[in-house]
Protein backbone atom coordinates (compact mmCIF):
# COMPACT_ATOMS: atom_id res chain seq x y z
CA UNK A 1 0.00 0.00 0.00
CA UNK A 2 1.44 3.36 -1.08
CA UNK A 3 0.29 6.06 1.33
CA UNK A 4 0.60 9.82 0.86
CA UNK A 5 1.18 11.56 4.17
CA UNK A 6 0.53 15.30 4.65
CA UNK A 7 1.82 17.27 7.65
CA UNK A 8 0.93 20.94 8.39
CA UNK A 9 0.61 21.12 12.16
CA UNK A 10 3.06 23.98 12.73
CA UNK A 11 5.74 25.56 10.52
CA UNK A 12 6.78 22.70 8.24
CA UNK A 13 4.78 22.02 5.08
CA UNK A 14 5.54 18.37 4.36
CA UNK A 15 4.43 15.48 2.19
CA UNK A 16 5.76 11.96 1.84
CA UNK A 17 4.93 8.67 0.17
CA UNK A 18 5.65 5.40 1.95
CA UNK A 19 5.18 1.80 0.90
CA UNK A 20 5.60 -0.56 3.80
CA UNK A 21 8.63 0.72 5.70
CA UNK A 22 10.18 2.13 2.51
CA UNK A 23 10.10 5.91 2.11
CA UNK A 24 9.56 6.59 -1.59
CA UNK A 25 9.53 10.38 -1.22
CA UNK A 26 9.93 12.87 1.60
CA UNK A 27 9.56 16.59 0.85
CA UNK A 28 9.69 19.26 3.58
CA UNK A 29 9.42 23.02 3.26
CA UNK A 30 10.39 24.87 6.47
CA UNK A 31 8.78 28.28 6.79
CA UNK A 32 11.30 31.11 7.29
CA UNK A 33 8.82 33.92 7.88
CA UNK A 34 8.74 33.26 11.64
CA UNK A 35 12.44 34.02 12.22
CA UNK A 36 11.80 37.77 12.34
CA UNK A 37 9.23 37.28 15.10
CA UNK A 38 11.32 34.95 17.25
CA UNK A 39 8.62 32.26 17.19
CA UNK A 40 5.81 30.77 15.13
CA UNK A 41 2.95 33.15 14.27
CA UNK A 42 -0.15 30.95 13.72
CA UNK A 43 -1.81 33.13 11.06
CA UNK A 44 1.39 33.38 9.02
CA UNK A 45 1.89 29.62 9.36
CA UNK A 46 -1.56 28.81 7.98
CA UNK A 47 -1.14 31.19 5.04
CA UNK A 48 2.30 29.81 4.20
CA UNK A 49 0.91 26.26 4.20
CA UNK A 50 -1.81 27.35 1.77
CA UNK A 51 0.80 28.82 -0.55
CA UNK A 52 3.20 25.85 -0.52
CA UNK A 53 1.18 22.69 0.07
CA UNK A 54 0.11 21.93 -3.51
CA UNK A 55 3.69 22.25 -4.79
CA UNK A 56 5.05 20.12 -1.93
CA UNK A 57 2.53 17.32 -2.56
CA UNK A 58 3.20 17.38 -6.30
CA UNK A 59 6.93 17.16 -5.62
CA UNK A 60 6.43 14.15 -3.34
CA UNK A 61 4.29 12.31 -5.89
CA UNK A 62 6.82 13.07 -8.63
CA UNK A 63 9.72 11.90 -6.48
CA UNK A 64 7.83 8.67 -5.70
CA UNK A 65 7.11 8.17 -9.41
CA UNK A 66 3.34 7.87 -9.00
CA UNK A 67 0.31 9.83 -10.15
CA UNK A 68 -1.83 8.92 -7.18
CA UNK A 69 -1.40 6.88 -3.98
CA UNK A 70 -3.51 4.00 -2.66
CA UNK A 71 -4.54 6.05 0.39
CA UNK A 72 -4.11 9.50 1.94
CA UNK A 73 -3.14 10.28 5.54
CA UNK A 74 -3.08 13.81 6.94
CA UNK A 75 -2.38 15.30 10.35
CA UNK A 76 -5.68 16.00 12.11
CA UNK A 77 -4.09 17.38 15.31
CA UNK A 78 -2.73 18.42 17.68
CA UNK A 79 -1.24 21.67 16.46
CA UNK A 80 -2.07 25.19 15.39
CA UNK A 81 -5.70 24.74 14.40
CA UNK A 82 -5.53 26.93 11.29
CA UNK A 83 -2.38 25.20 10.08
CA UNK A 84 -3.82 21.72 10.75
CA UNK A 85 -6.97 22.59 8.79
CA UNK A 86 -4.98 23.43 5.66
CA UNK A 87 -3.42 19.98 5.35
CA UNK A 88 -6.43 18.10 6.65
CA UNK A 89 -8.86 19.70 4.19
CA UNK A 90 -6.50 19.24 1.26
CA UNK A 91 -5.85 15.61 2.20
CA UNK A 92 -9.58 14.87 2.36
CA UNK A 93 -10.13 16.60 -0.98
CA UNK A 94 -7.40 14.55 -2.63
CA UNK A 95 -8.78 11.30 -1.21
CA UNK A 96 -12.29 12.17 -2.41
CA UNK A 97 -11.07 13.13 -5.87
CA UNK A 98 -8.95 10.01 -6.27
CA UNK A 99 -11.53 7.73 -4.67
CA UNK A 100 -9.04 6.29 -2.17
CA UNK A 101 -9.28 5.71 1.60
CA UNK A 102 -8.50 8.59 3.96
CA UNK A 103 -7.28 8.60 7.55
CA UNK A 104 -6.54 11.43 9.98
CA UNK A 105 -3.34 10.99 11.97
CA UNK A 106 -2.42 12.14 15.44
CA UNK A 107 0.72 14.24 14.99
CA UNK A 108 2.21 13.01 18.27
CA UNK A 109 1.55 9.39 17.36
CA UNK A 110 3.38 10.07 14.11
CA UNK A 111 6.45 11.10 16.11
CA UNK A 112 5.98 8.27 18.59
CA UNK A 113 5.95 5.64 15.83
CA UNK A 114 8.66 7.22 13.67
CA UNK A 115 11.23 4.80 15.06
CA UNK A 116 9.40 2.04 13.18
CA UNK A 117 10.86 3.52 9.99
CA UNK A 118 14.38 2.80 11.20
CA UNK A 119 16.37 -0.39 10.66
CA UNK A 120 16.30 -2.19 13.00
CA UNK A 121 12.92 -0.96 14.19
CA UNK A 122 11.85 -1.25 17.83
CA UNK A 123 9.39 -3.97 18.77
CA UNK A 124 6.44 -3.40 21.08
CA UNK A 125 6.54 -2.68 23.95
CA UNK A 126 9.00 0.21 23.91
CA UNK A 127 9.47 3.60 25.55
CA UNK A 128 9.12 6.64 23.29
CA UNK A 129 10.53 10.01 24.30
CA UNK A 130 8.82 12.68 22.18
CA UNK A 131 10.64 15.93 22.86
CA UNK A 132 10.23 19.12 20.82
CA UNK A 133 9.37 22.80 21.00
CA UNK A 134 5.77 22.06 21.86
CA UNK A 135 5.85 18.65 23.53
CA UNK A 136 7.94 16.76 26.04
CA UNK A 137 6.33 13.42 26.87
CA UNK A 138 7.54 9.92 27.68
CA UNK A 139 5.20 7.15 26.49
CA UNK A 140 5.00 3.43 27.03
CA UNK A 141 3.99 2.07 23.63
CA UNK A 142 2.40 -1.32 24.28
CA UNK A 143 0.96 -1.84 20.78
CA UNK A 144 -0.40 0.20 17.88
CA UNK A 145 -2.91 2.62 19.37
CA UNK A 146 -2.15 1.52 22.96
CA UNK A 147 0.01 4.15 24.66
CA UNK A 148 0.41 5.22 28.27
CA UNK A 149 1.85 8.59 29.31
CA UNK A 150 4.58 7.94 31.88
CA UNK A 151 5.92 11.49 32.14
CA UNK A 152 5.21 14.94 30.73
CA UNK A 153 6.35 18.50 31.27
CA UNK A 154 4.23 20.54 33.67
CA UNK A 155 5.26 23.87 32.07
CA UNK A 156 7.69 24.60 29.22
CA UNK A 157 8.59 21.93 26.69
CA UNK A 158 12.32 21.24 26.44
CA UNK A 159 12.55 22.76 22.96
CA UNK A 160 10.64 25.82 24.15
CA UNK A 161 13.21 26.28 26.93
CA UNK A 162 15.99 26.09 24.32
CA UNK A 163 14.30 28.83 22.29
CA UNK A 164 13.86 31.08 25.33
CA UNK A 165 17.47 30.65 26.47
CA UNK A 166 18.63 31.39 22.92
CA UNK A 167 16.55 34.58 22.97
CA UNK A 168 18.21 35.64 26.25
CA UNK A 169 21.59 35.18 24.56
CA UNK A 170 20.51 36.94 21.32
CA UNK A 171 21.15 33.79 19.30
CA UNK A 172 18.06 33.99 17.11
CA UNK A 173 15.25 31.54 16.35
CA UNK A 174 14.99 28.58 16.34
CA UNK A 175 17.29 28.28 19.33
CA UNK A 176 17.88 24.54 19.62
CA UNK A 177 20.41 24.04 16.79
CA UNK A 178 22.53 27.09 17.64
CA UNK A 179 22.61 26.34 21.39
CA UNK A 180 23.62 22.76 20.58
CA UNK A 181 26.38 23.95 18.24
CA UNK A 182 27.81 26.47 20.71
CA UNK A 183 27.55 24.00 23.61
CA UNK A 184 30.02 21.71 21.88
CA UNK A 185 32.72 24.35 22.44
CA UNK A 186 31.77 25.11 26.05
CA UNK A 187 32.35 23.69 29.54
CA UNK A 188 29.17 21.98 30.85
CA UNK A 189 30.37 22.41 34.45
CA UNK A 190 31.21 26.11 34.18
CA UNK A 191 27.77 27.39 35.21
CA UNK A 192 25.96 25.84 38.16
CA UNK A 193 22.34 25.20 37.21
CA UNK A 194 19.56 23.24 38.93
CA UNK A 195 18.06 19.92 37.79
CA UNK A 196 14.38 20.70 38.42
CA UNK A 197 12.01 17.92 39.41
CA UNK A 198 8.24 17.77 39.33
CA UNK A 199 5.84 15.24 40.83
CA UNK A 200 6.58 11.63 39.96
CA UNK A 201 8.37 11.28 36.64
CA UNK A 202 7.19 14.62 35.25
CA UNK A 203 9.52 17.40 34.12
CA UNK A 204 9.66 21.13 34.78
CA UNK A 205 11.85 23.36 32.61
CA UNK A 206 10.54 26.77 33.63
CA UNK A 207 12.80 26.98 36.69
CA UNK A 208 15.86 26.01 34.67
CA UNK A 209 15.12 28.77 32.17
CA UNK A 210 14.74 31.26 35.04
CA UNK A 211 18.04 30.10 36.57
CA UNK A 212 19.82 30.85 33.28
CA UNK A 213 18.30 34.34 33.25
CA UNK A 214 19.52 34.96 36.81
CA UNK A 215 23.05 33.85 35.88
CA UNK A 216 23.07 36.25 32.93
CA UNK A 217 21.81 39.11 35.09
CA UNK A 218 24.59 38.53 37.66
CA UNK A 219 27.42 37.98 35.19
CA UNK A 220 28.88 41.00 33.42
CA UNK A 221 30.44 39.09 30.50
CA UNK A 222 29.17 35.52 30.43
CA UNK A 223 30.93 32.99 28.21
CA UNK A 224 28.08 32.13 25.88
CA UNK A 225 29.45 28.68 24.98
CA UNK A 226 29.72 27.77 28.68
CA UNK A 227 26.16 28.92 29.36
CA UNK A 228 24.90 26.86 26.42
CA UNK A 229 26.88 23.78 27.46
CA UNK A 230 25.75 24.01 31.09
CA UNK A 231 22.11 24.54 30.13
CA UNK A 232 22.19 21.66 27.65
CA UNK A 233 23.79 19.34 30.21
CA UNK A 234 21.00 20.13 32.68
CA UNK A 235 18.27 19.46 30.10
CA UNK A 236 19.77 16.14 29.03
CA UNK A 237 20.36 15.12 32.66
CA UNK A 238 16.71 15.50 33.60
CA UNK A 239 15.38 13.98 30.37
CA UNK A 240 17.44 10.82 30.69
CA UNK A 241 16.94 10.59 34.46
CA UNK A 242 13.20 10.06 33.89
CA UNK A 243 13.88 7.59 31.07
CA UNK A 244 16.06 5.45 33.31
CA UNK A 245 13.56 5.58 36.15
CA UNK A 246 10.70 4.68 33.80
CA UNK A 247 12.70 1.77 32.38
CA UNK A 248 13.34 0.48 35.90
CA UNK A 249 9.66 0.80 36.84
CA UNK A 250 8.27 -0.82 33.69
CA UNK A 251 11.04 -3.29 32.88
CA UNK A 252 10.99 -2.03 29.26
CA UNK A 253 14.57 -1.49 28.10
CA UNK A 254 14.01 -0.23 24.53
CA UNK A 255 13.84 3.52 23.94
CA UNK A 256 12.89 5.38 20.75
CA UNK A 257 13.70 9.09 20.55
CA UNK A 258 11.48 11.38 18.51
CA UNK A 259 10.73 15.06 17.96
CA UNK A 260 12.91 18.01 17.07
CA UNK A 261 15.10 17.81 20.18
CA UNK A 262 15.91 14.20 19.26
CA UNK A 263 18.34 15.77 16.76
CA UNK A 264 20.34 17.25 19.66
CA UNK A 265 23.89 15.91 19.61
CA UNK A 266 24.30 15.63 23.39
CA UNK A 267 20.97 13.88 23.91
CA UNK A 268 21.78 11.39 21.16
CA UNK A 269 25.31 10.76 22.45
CA UNK A 270 24.26 10.16 26.02
CA UNK A 271 21.10 8.21 25.20
CA UNK A 272 22.96 5.53 23.24
CA UNK A 273 25.37 5.23 26.17
CA UNK A 274 22.65 4.35 28.70
CA UNK A 275 23.64 1.01 30.24
CA UNK A 276 21.32 -1.90 29.56
CA UNK A 277 19.17 0.08 27.09
CA UNK A 278 18.53 -0.44 23.39
CA UNK A 279 18.12 3.02 21.87
CA UNK A 280 16.61 3.77 18.45
CA UNK A 281 17.73 7.11 17.02
CA UNK A 282 15.75 8.57 14.13
CA UNK A 283 17.53 10.05 11.16
CA UNK A 284 18.02 13.75 12.00
CA UNK A 285 15.88 14.85 9.06
CA UNK A 286 12.98 12.85 10.51
CA UNK A 287 13.23 14.42 13.98
CA UNK A 288 11.48 17.62 12.95
CA UNK A 289 7.94 17.50 11.56
CA UNK A 290 7.77 15.53 8.32
CA UNK A 291 5.30 13.73 6.09
CA UNK A 292 6.98 10.32 6.37
CA UNK A 293 5.96 9.89 10.00
CA UNK A 294 2.36 10.80 9.13
CA UNK A 295 2.27 8.44 6.15
CA UNK A 296 3.81 5.69 8.29
CA UNK A 297 1.33 6.04 11.16
CA UNK A 298 -1.54 6.28 8.68
CA UNK A 299 -0.37 3.17 6.85
CA UNK A 300 -0.23 1.15 10.06
CA UNK A 301 -3.78 2.09 11.02
CA UNK A 302 -5.09 1.61 7.47
CA UNK A 303 -3.58 -1.88 7.36
CA UNK A 304 -5.31 -2.57 10.70
CA UNK A 305 -8.63 -1.71 9.03
CA UNK A 306 -9.14 1.88 10.18
CA UNK A 307 -10.72 4.52 7.94
CA UNK A 308 -11.99 8.07 8.54
CA UNK A 309 -14.90 9.84 6.93
CA UNK A 310 -14.55 13.12 5.10
CA UNK A 311 -16.39 14.82 7.95
CA UNK A 312 -13.38 14.34 10.26
CA UNK A 313 -12.58 17.57 12.09
CA UNK A 314 -9.29 19.11 13.17
CA UNK A 315 -8.25 18.98 16.82
CA UNK A 316 -6.00 21.57 18.48
CA UNK A 317 -5.31 19.15 21.34
CA UNK A 318 -5.15 15.38 21.02
CA UNK A 319 -3.23 12.95 23.21
CA UNK A 320 -2.47 9.56 21.60
CA UNK A 321 -4.45 6.77 23.21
Amino acid sequence: MRVLGIETSCDETAASVVEGRAILADVVHTQQIHVQFGGVVPEHAARAHTEKLVAVVRAALSEAGIERPDAVAATAGPGLIGAVLVGLCYGKALAAGWGVPFIGVNHLEGHLLSGLLEDPAPEFPFLALVVSGGHTTLYLARALGDYAVLAATVDDAAGEAYDKVARMLDLGYPGGPVVDRLAQGGDPTAVELPRPRATGLDWSFSGLKTAVRQVLQKTERPVVADVCASFQAAVVDVLLDRVVRAADETGVRTLALAGGVAANSELRRRAVALPGMTVVLPDRKRCTDNGAMIANAGRLHLEAGARDGLDLGARAGWQPA
